[in-house]
């Protein structure tokens, strides 16, 4: 089949270019043609909260990306919209994931539906966004309208889509692993790079850091006086994308200094495997959420994992079999943590990863994507 991909993809950085990427060659590992078309301008840079936009990493030299979206400039929605047009692809898949991008995203679906043969099925990450903004639900449901069918990779987001439509196909596919950071490194080899203590046990907060995804919690929890008694520090990798002073002026509050490894800058993706190669335990305390891809590069690298009761993260993460599922609770946190450390839950959680890691191939991924553009 003649496949094209609109979205993030390099030369920008981050999970949905990742994603996008790594998506593209599993349709080309099957025999497909596959183009992607990335944005010329993805955010402008007033509404880009963090410090840019672009990636350190070379060009994919196996991947055939073309630039040609300008968010926010109309006219040009219109020139790629003909450009995927002529090119006639069997599917166009958009992967939807904040509604900002709904008029440029949607207007060019529109346009090259018209040509009778390409189908337009959209993944989507969230259909309703974390942070909410007046014009929300607008956006979406015109962006609902510009596709033929959906694949939702968690039950929360499968719910919400009713809320905008009930009629098209929709297909439930969980979120791949995120494969493509590299094979495992050893605990001490990870340390070295990172310049780490090996005498000492980690815990990794890792990806960019909103308000959402709760590190507020995490350092509450982590100021409970039972793991002043082990030797447990914490990484907080990932770069700031709402104010950084509340969080360290909570560091000081909390005794917390000296205590934390802070890694506050975007990891490339060559560095990702050391900061989990390092870890001992993955921890999203999450106070909303849909799904996550860390969970999914965690089950790549084999690490116990512990995640907040919100959104789909509960799905992928059984408690007790990969990892810890508590509400986003300061006490629930910190008492599961404690548990894992003192009664050495790594290796029956690692036991558990590699049983449920098997269910998360891409190849669910494409065949939801075909299946959805019947």
């Amino acid at each position: 089949m003649k496949i094209a991909i609109l979205g993030t993809a390099w030369p920008y950085r981050g999970g949905l270019a990742v994603y996008n990427e790594r998506l593209a060659r599993q349709f080309a590992a099957e025999g497909d043609n596959v183009t992607i078309y990335t944005f010329t301008l993805q955010y402008p840079s007033f509404l880009f909260p963090g410090k840019t936009q672009y990636s350190s990493e070379p060009a994919p030299s196996d991947l055939r990306i073309i630039r040609s979206l300008n968010s926010v400039n109309p006219f040009n929605w219109y020139k790629t919209g003909r450009a995927i047009k002529k090119l006639a692809p069997d599917i166009l898949i958009i992967k939807f994931w904040l509604p900002f991008m709904a008029p440029s995203l949607g207007k060019v679906a529109r346009m090259v539906r018209r040509n009778g043969k390409t189908r337009v099925v959209s993944i989507l990450d969230n259909i309703i966004p974390h942070e909410h903004r007046p014009g929300d639900r607008l956006f979406g449901r015109y962006f609902t309208r510009s596709v033929d069918g959906f694949v939702a990779m968690s039950d929360s987001v499968l719910e919400d889509l009713n809320q905008f439509d009930t009629a098209k196909p929709r297909v439930f596919c969980r979120h791949p692993l995120y494969d493509n950071f590299g094979s495992k490194t050893s605990r001490e080899e990870s340390l070295k790079y990172l310049g780490l203590d090996p005498g000492q046990r980690y815990m990794l907060f890792f990806g960019l850091i909103r308000d959402y995804k709760g590190l507020d919690l995490m350092l509450k929890a982590y100021a409970d006086s039972r793991f002043r008694k082990m030797d447990v520090k914490l990484i907080v990798a990932g770069e700031f994308y709402s104010g950084s002073e509340k969080y360290f002026e909570m560091e000081k509050q909390l005794g917390l200094e000296g205590l934390i490894v802070w890694k506050s800058d975007f990891v490339p993706d060559s560095e990702v495997r050391y900061y989990f190669g390092a870890a001992d335990i993955i921890v999203q305390p999450y106070k909303s959420a849909t799904q996550s891809g860390v969970t999914q590069i965690a089950y790549h690298f084999e690490k116990p994992m512990l995640v907040t009761d919100v959104g789909g993260l509960a799905e992928i993460v059984p408690d007790g079999k990969v990892g810890y599922v508590v509400q986003p609770d300061v006490q629930q946190i910190a008492d599961a943590l404690v548990d894992f450390f003192e009664n050495d839950r790594q290796d029956q959680f690692t036991e558990g990863i590699l049983s449920e890691k098997k269910q998360y191939a891409w190849s669910n991924m494409t065949r939801s994507v075909r299946k959805a553009a019947e």
